[in-house]
């Protein structure tokens, strides 16, 4: 829903007079709230326009690699959301955008490359003056873009986000689109620097400007590569799932730093022993400074030798309501309504089979909003609602179906309705040898995680 739009007088950065800019604060349709600015100067007529995301900043960053066949139109107008903090790389033209050369834009895969030769012809004039060896081979790379934009030529698109608003249209999806690469990553400490976060400077003896190092927490080890696969959620649905097996014997508070605001927080820390599953480590952080919160169920002890492949038939209403712990290593698939999921694309969940559910409705409708939303073609609407109402028919249990978690690390966990896991027929575990590209993904390869 759009609010109404603010009015204010601003200076035109081309004629030094002023002009008056637009702010408009809307919400793209199961995508995330954005400030939609307009800005036009009736002296020159200068105008230019430009989004922002007024939500909050993700957990993780993002990447998208999508390798556009030749003259593929559908290809080249996908949507492409493009925040401030966000890369744009054609490597076949060794070409890249950076975040301050285009802000935040609203556009298409063929407009943002049109808008980079239109922003690099811009001062042409000017630089064949100067420098005309320059400028001809300028002018030589501008009708290659073009050419790419107009999509004589097969390429690479990438986008890089650390700050993970950013986005790029799967027509395909829930699917797996055969040419569009979606990737989550954890930022470095350079990145969220870039982003205003944890950047704490001062000044040493000698008067020169020396970066704080942010210390790794205790207990924060584990998170790292192979044992990335932790399950984040409210602390209250937490504390609801995990305290029906076994209370903590001792919860230890410790004092941390805030990753939102670098301020001085506690966290809480407990370990805990899930019947037929494993020992977890569960932690919670909450600042008093910005009121940020954190919890998250680390996995205990030694990592998986095998990884695990866990299937479940839901049949009736106590199904829905089992406990499940979904690691951030592991894959959701639905085969009854072809739903197949990534690892890593719904990060770790504590949840139960009727939360997993709803929340990969809702996760889908937020990465694929533009096939949603009112500007959707009538035909992708339709196939997205079709979707929609097969899992909601899952929920209202109108047929028998199957989930399945596949955990190349073993970290996830359905729980069983018997005193054991053996007797509960409705599941079925199956242990497998990891591939060798799934241990290189997970650090393995490089890791000894041998018992000598």
């Amino acid at each position: 829903m759009a609010e109404d739009a603010h009015e204010l007088e601003s200076l035109c950065m081309s004629c030094g007079e002023n002009g008056t800019t637009r702010l408009l604060l809307t919400t793209i349709p199961h995508f995330r709230e954005i400030v939609l600015m307009a800005f036009e100067c009736p002296h020159c007529n200068e105008r230019n326009n430009e989004v922002q995301f007024a939500g909050q900043l993700q957990p993780q960053g993002c990447r998208f690699t999508l390798s556009v066949p030749q003259h593929d139109l559908k290809a080249l107008n996908r949507q492409v959301v493009k925040s401030d903090s966000a890369t744009i790389k054609v490597p076949e033209l060794d070409f890249e955008v950076p975040p301050e050369a285009q802000r935040g834009v609203l556009s298409t895969v063929e407009g943002v490359l049109l808008k980079a030769g239109d922003d690099l012809e811009r001062l042409q004039e000017e630089r064949r003056k100067v420098d005309p060896h320059t400028a001809a081979s300028i002018d030589a790379f501008i009708l290659k873009l073009r050419a790419y934009a107009r999509g004589e030529q097969a390429f690479t698109f990438s986008l890089e986000d650390p700050s993970g608003n950013s986005f790029i249209e799967n027509p395909n999806a829930p699917k797996e689109d055969p040419i569009l690469l979606r990737e989550h990553y954890d930022r470095t400490h350079e990145q969220q620097k870039s982003l205003g976060f944890l950047s704490v400077d001062h000044e040493n003896e000698d008067g020169k400007q020396e970066e704080d190092v942010v210390e790794e927490l205790h207990g924060a080890v584990g998170a790292k590569l192979a044992q990335q696969a932790i399950a984040q959620g409210n602390s209250e649905q937490i504390s609801a799932a995990l305290f029906k097996y076994t209370a903590p014997e001792e919860v230890m508070t410790f004092p941390a730093t805030c990753g939102a605001c670098a301020g001085r927080c506690e966290t809480r820390m407990y370990m805990t022993n899930i019947p037929y599953f494993k020992e977890v480590i569960v932690m919670a952080a909450s600042c008093d400074t910005c009121g940020f919160r954190n919890s998250e169920v680390k996995p205990g002890g030694s990592i998986s030798a095998k990884g695990k492949k866990i299937s479940l038939a839901v049949e009736n209403q106590i199904d829905l309501t089992r406990d499940l712990i979904k690691s951030d290593t592991a894959g959701v698939e639905i085969p009854e309504v072809e739903l197949e999921l990534m690892p890593g694309t719904l990060g770790g969940l504590v949840t139960t089979v009727e939360g997993l559910v709803k929340t990969i409705s809702e996760k889908l409708k937020s990465v694929h909003g533009f096939e949603i939303g009112d500007s959707a073609e009538i035909v992708t609407r339709q196939k997205w609602m079709e979707f929609d109402a097969k899992l909601q028919d899952l929920l209202e249990l109108k047929k028998s179906w199957t989930l399945v978690l596949d955990d190349s690390l073993g970290n996830s966990f359905i729980a069983p309705c018997t005193d054991s896991s053996s007797d509960d027929n409705q599941i079925s575990v199956r242990e497998y040898e990891r591939s060798w590209e799934q241990n290189e993904e997970l650090g393995l390869n490089h890791m000894n995680t041998g018992t000598s």
